[in-house]
Order: C-alpha cells, then sequence, then structure tokens
C-alpha cells in the first residue's frame, strides 16, 4: 500500500521545523510564528514547474536547493532576515529514491539560509515545487522598487547573463569548456540569494529589486515605479569568465542584458554613495521611461510566464 500525504510528510520533512522564530511547526494545521518587537513579516511564493522552470530531468537535490534559493532571493530584494518556509510539492508519483534525494538537498539549503520548514502540503500531479518564504523586516524600513530618483547610481550584484547561458548549455545551443560548464550547472540549480547585501542596503538604497527575468526587463520595474528611465551602458555589464569564454559578444550582451535566472540584486544608490563590495556600477537614474541601453534591446523584454 502506498504511503499517504501524512507518512511521506513525517519520513521526509518534519525534521526540518526548528527555528528561532517558530513556536509551532509542522503537525498541526498551521505553524505559528513569533517576531521580535519592531518588526514585521515579508512574505512571497514561487512556483516552478518541471519542463518549464527546470529540465525534467533534473537531480532532486539540485531542485530543492534551486526552489528555496530562488524564493529566498525575493527576501534578500526587500532586505528582510529569513524567519520560515512552506513548501507545497506536487508529485507524479511517490518515489522514494527522488524523495530521499529531495529530502537530502532541502535540509541542507534550509539550514545553510536560516528558513526552518514550519509546513505545506503534498498532492499527485505534473511535478511542481512551490515554495512560500518568510521573513522579518524592522517596522518602517524595505526595499522597495519606488524610490529611485534621477541622478542615483544603478548597480548590480555578482554577474549577470549566467542563468541564461546554463538554459543554452543545458538546451545543447552551447558546449562550454567543462569548468566553466560545471560553473554554469551551480549558478542555475543553486543561485545565491544575495540576502547579507539586502540587509546591507536598508538604509542605503533607494530602490531595488533580484533579477530573475532579465537584467532590463526587472530594472524597467525599478523605471516604473520610480516614475524615471535608467540608462544601462552594456560596457560595464558584470560578466562571469564562462561568459567571457563565448566566442560571440553579441550573443552574450543578448544573455546578460535579457536572460534571467540570475539571482542577483538591481538597485539604485545615490550620487556619489560607494559600491557595496561585489556590485558594479552599471548606469544611472535618468528623467524619461523605460530602460536604455544603446542596443537594439525589448526593454519589456526577459522571461514571460505567459
Amino acid at each position: 500500500m502506498a504511503d499517504d500525504e501524512f507518512t511521506l510528510i513525517y519520513r521526509y520533512f518534519s525534521s526540518m521545523g526548528r527555528g528561532e522564530a517558530v513556536d509551532l511547526s509542522v503537525g498541526d494545521d498551521c505553524a505559528i510564528l513569533s517576531l521580535q518587537p519592531g518588526e514585521r513579516m515579508a512574505t512571497s511564493v514561487d512556483t516552478l514547474v518541471a519542463g518549464t522552470h527546470f529540465p525534467i530531468d533534473a537531480f532532486p537535490e539540485d531542485l530543492a536547493w534551486r526552489a528555496v534559493c530562488v524564493a529566498a532571493s525575493d527576501l534578500a530584494a526587500m532586505g528582510a532576515e529569513p524567519r520560515a518556509m512552506t513548501l507545497a510539492l506536487t508529485l507524479p508519483e511517490v518515489d522514494e529514491y527522488w524523495l530521499a534525494a529531495f529530502s537530502q538537498g532541502l535540509a541542507g539549503v534550509c539550514h545553510l539560509y536560516q528558513l526552518p520548514l514550519v509546513g505545506g502540503d503534498t498532492t499527485r500531479g505534473p511535478l511542481t515545487i512551490s515554495i512560500q518564504v518568510m521573513g522579518a523586516l524592522p517596522t518602517g524600513k524595505a526595499l522597495l522598487r519606488a524610490g529611485a530618483k534621477v541622478g542615483d547610481q544603478l548597480l548590480v550584484s555578482g554577474t549577470v547573463g549566467d542563468g541564461a547561458a546554463a538554459l543554452a548549455f543545458f538546451g545543447n545551443q552551447w558546449q562550454p569548456p567543462p569548468e566553466q560548464a560545471e560553473y554554469l550547472y551551480q549558478r542555475f540549480y543553486r543561485p545565491t540569494p544575495r540576502l547579507d547585501l539586502g540587509k546591507s542596503l536598508l538604509d542605503k538604497a533607494t530602490a531595488a529589486i533580484d533579477v530573475s527575468d532579465g537584467l532590463v526587463a526587472d530594472a524597467g520595474h525599478i523605471a516604473a515605479a520610480s516614475g524615471l528611465a535608467l540608462q544601462i551602458d552594456p560596457s560595464l555589464l558584470p560578466l562571469s569568465q564562462a561568459l567571457a569564454a563565448h566566442p560571440d559578444q553579441q550573443v552574450v550582451r543578448q544573455w546578460a542584458l535579457t536572460g534571467g535566472d540570475d539571482y542577483e540584486l538591481c538597485f539604485t544608490l545615490p550620487a556619489g554613495a560607494p559600491s557595496p563590495k561585489g556590485c558594479t556600477v552599471i548606469g544611472e537614474a535618468i528623467v524619461g521611461m523605460g530602460v536604455h541601453c544603446g542596443l537594439d534591446i525589448d526593454s519589456a523584454g526577459g522571461y514571460r510566464h505567459f
């Protein structure tokens, strides 16, 4: 007889629910979290669907890491401190080996980013992973998309274009050297949510967003919310050694500007403010609308869900 939902939850996920903010974890109809005086909660949810957001033959341990990191990146973009998460997992069938590997990956990433698993749901259907994250913000503080001012610097953390390059590699559209291939694999399945950077920007950045749908598209959200334009200088874009190894620099620029799945932070700082470590000034806020980069790039481009 196949295991029921509650047996699966207990066997694979019940041990991940301990945390300083957790008053009640898995086992009841709701989890109960506590916030410290002067804190308020930030929450976000991300859903990954097999064949749409990841290859259907992806390793389950890698999927667990990617799902949590993608969701945690939204906390980073708001400057929030991780507190807890829930998981809704839709499975085509009960596969004990898959679940064991997935739960092992989940335990590792939850521990690394201090996101105890406090609840969720399992059901039958096409493989789908939904992660809801919850974080804490100081009362009256948050990084928002609105707030950039004309003259502000535009910055991005890390490197951009790696997510799109990884997808091209997975789709056999490009065969990078082995070292670069491994780097791109890790960048796709284990992106780094910039949680410490987000928290450090709370009293500094005028606007922020994470780069999930593409740099131009996501910078466009800042521009629209702030009522101005953003000018990007393509020559300033920070690129990894893996992208630098690609023979077609036009393709590289396209990936860096419009490719999604980088999960870096794009943000604005007042003119003259020092750049945080690991971040690069790529442009500035100007009068106008949209995002301009001097190239024939669709300013509304990037990943589209529909």
